[in-house]
């Protein structure tokens, strides 16, 4: 049995997600790891604090730590997106009990963000 056609979108716009946010990450990382490896440093070395206030300014300059820290953020921030993804398709779809569920899971992971970085 196959998929509706409105499914096969929704799981093709999910895959695409976390299609680009892989690659883009990894593409990220392997720069900041070649850069460091030119600036004659190692990637086995202490890494520097992430300002995020910084962080334009560390991609124009071509430091190693930008390059490093933004491909960090996109690993981080593709599974919420592709949650995103998929309430948007289910609300599209009109799918309520879906909807509900990645909401839900959403506000879970907004939550362990929260948690996670009030001490810090």
């Amino acid at each position: 049995m196959t998929a509706p056609v409105g499914r096969r979108s929704l799981e093709a716009r999910v895959s695409l997600v976390l299609k680009v946010g892989t690659y883009a990450a990894m593409a990220l990382v392997g720069l900041g790891v070649a850069l460091m490896l030119a600036s004659g440093r190692s990637p086995l070395d202490v890494a520097p604090v992430l300002d995020p206030g910084s962080l334009a300014a560390d991609l124009a300059a071509l430091r190693p730590s930008g390059f490093l820290w933004l491909g960090i953020l996109i690993v981080l921030a593709t599974p919420p997106l592709r949650v995103a993804t998929a309430l948007s398709g289910y609300l599209r779809a009109g799918e309520r009990q879906m909807a509900v569920v990645a909401l839900l899971i959403l506000a879970v992971i907004a939550l362990g963000v929260v948690v996670g970085t009030s001490g810090s």
